[in-house]
């Protein structure tokens, strides 16, 4: 986890211990600080953290000093208060003063971890919350793990930073949105994300299971467990221990399998095909479908239980028709993809007819018109004749335009220089990790910035 942690305290040993306790748990930028003063002062000096461990009695300044300034300074960071002595009184005060938590020494390692990770938890749905009533462009910290996503779209980027803020938990997310959005993108990139990135992703297309096969597939099965069974098999279960599990098409999956994945679910155990001991598995779910599972659950077709344990945190992406100045900068990634370095262009009147489409397949419908017309073209400028019949039959005479009030659409060349320009921002101007993330070379990355008069 690459949670901001401090831990003031003026017990070196204690500061090494806990260190030590939280590293091995996962969290893996910790920062332990003797001085209170100095935390407080860095505080002032806006360094923000997610949570800070604060013990109460310290030389200099005591911790509830030290609470109501980190409160002061940094409202967002989660503090959890320390101290050798168990005082009613003084754990009501430091929750009156803000604290999250009071924890009395010796503290396991498992109450710390559990405290921490409840923490967390709390910072992300205010962060959710805040995120939905602020105006501005949300950003994205692990742009490495989003990079897939090529988006200059704010609703977009608020579901991706959303997403960021789920990944750093474990609660099953469910992801809604028509055919074609990117929802098996969005399912990796939040794996990526998160602390399971290590293991593995495993993709399961829900709407082929029948009743055995879901058995067979999800529990696996000893050897001679039925017939056919020659060798003992690790299910999707076992297999993914760790790691994300992504449920793709759940909408689809048969009222009689729903109640079996419930109960995995809520155990967070199974039972083998050819045993009857219950084996535990670790697995985080992501689950997506193009369907309304609430109109499903009226015709009793998808269960509530379900449908609630699954929407952990609930992700939406938007059609492509709802995020028109998103398809410049798509056209442009996939010329990239099918042409290379050699490019390709585009005569206005198609670039206008990509623009006044509705795209009913989104994006995947988008990159299939655009693999087809670099073959058409053959190295030629990509005209209207190479686009299919229906997109031909659109009104010509219809102007480049976005949804109404929208900023006029600019050329792929304005939107290459303004997505460069919003990466090598975003990673303070460090050219080599921007380079990485565009997938382009640092020189070539340097000629771009050199032309647009960027030293």
């Amino acid at each position: 986890m690459n949670n901001r942690i401090i831990v003031i305290d003026d017990e070196q040993d204690f500061l090494e211990s806990v260190k030590r306790g939280l590293i091995t748990a996962g969290f893996k930028n910790v920062r332990t600080e003797t001085d209170p003063l100095k935390a407080a002062a860095d505080f002032e000096n806006e360094e923000n953290y997610d949570i800070a461990l604060i013990d109460i009695t310290m030389p200099g300044m005591d911790g509830i000093e030290l609470l109501e300034i980190i409160k002061t300074y940094s409202p967002k960071t989660e503090c959890i208060m320390i101290t050798a002595v168990d005082e009613a009184r003084m754990a009501v005060e430091c929750l009156r003063k803000g604290a999250y938590d009071y924890l009395v020494k010796p503290i396991s390692k498992e109450d710390l971890v559990v405290s921490l990770k409840r923490a967390l938890e709390r910072k992300k749905f205010v962060d959710i919350l805040d995120l939905g009533k602020s105006g501005s462009i949300p950003k994205i910290v692990n742009m490495e793990a989003f990079k897939s996503i090529n988006t200059q779209s704010t609703k977009v980027l608020r579901v991706l930073k959303e997403a960021e803020l789920h990944a750093g938990s474990d609660v099953p997310i469910l992801i809604t949105g028509e055919t074609g959005t990117g929802k098996e993108l969005l399912a990796r990139a939040i794996h990526a994300s998160s602390t399971r990135n290590a293991y593995v992703f495993t993709p399961i297309n829900m709407d082929s299971l029948t009743d055995q096969l879901f058995n067979a597939e999800f529990f696996g099965h000893t050897k001679g467990a039925f017939t056919g069974a020659e060798k003992e098999r690790a299910g999707y279960l076992e297999f993914t221990h760790k790691g994300t599990l992504f449920l793709d098409e759940i909408g689809n999956l048969q009222p009689e399998l729903q109640g079996k994945l419930l109960r995995v679910l809520q155990d967070g155990e199974f039972i083998k095909i050819g045993t009857s001991k219950p084996q535990k598995t670790d697995v985080r779910f992501i689950a997506a479908t193009n369907k309304d599972i609430e109109k499903l659950m009226i015709k009793k077709r998808f269960r509530k239980d379900l449908y609630y344990r699954l929407k952990g945190g609930w992700l939406h992406l938007p059609p492509l028709k709802d995020r028109k100045d998103d398809i410049p900068l798509l056209i442009n990634g996939f010329l990239k993809e099918y042409c290379g370095d050699r490019g390709a262009n585009f005569e206005e009147a198609a670039l206008n007819l990509l623009m006044n489409y509705d795209y009913p397949g989104n994006i995947r419908e988008l990159k299939s018109i655009i693999q087809s017309a670099v073959n058409l073209s053959q190295g030629k400028p990509i005209a209207p004749r190479h686009l299919p019949g229906p997109i031909q039959k659109i009104n010509s005479n219809l102007k480049i335009a976005g949804p109404a009030g929208a900023a006029p659409i600019t050329s792929l060349a304005d939107v290459e220089k303004k997505h460069i320009l919003n990466a090598y921002h975003q990673t303070r101007k460090n050219k080599s990790l921007t380079a990485e993330l565009l997938g382009i070379g640092v020189n070539t990355l340097r000629r771009k910035l050199k032309s647009y008069g960027v030293a």
